[in-house]
């Protein structure tokens, strides 16, 4: 338990901070999720609009530093081989 009152100001900050991260990532699991059920169903516009929103999202997580970069990359990467595999 923090002593000093920026230190109590800050866990408050921190705690809302995680909150709002925590929704980010979630969005992203469930338009991933989706994404990933259109592949499997072999859904090719809807797993288009899917990927582009998936992206979008990824992309504005990777901008605010809610996830790295890299990692953003690499998931919008393995998602485009994946849909690329379902318009074949």
């Amino acid at each position: 338990m923090p002593n000093i009152k920026s230190a109590e100001k800050r866990v408050k900050i921190i705690e809302k901070k995680t909150a709002q991260n925590k929704a980010i990532k979630s969005r992203i699991s469930t338009y991933a999720k989706k994404f990933k059920l259109a592949v499997n169903n072999k859904e090719v516009e809807n797993a288009q609009n899917l990927y582009s929103e998936v992206v979008s999202l990824l992309d504005k997580a990777a901008s605010d530093n809610v996830i790295h970069k890299n990692s953003a990359n690499r998931k919008k990467a393995h998602y485009a081989k994946l849909l690329e595999n379902v318009n074949k």
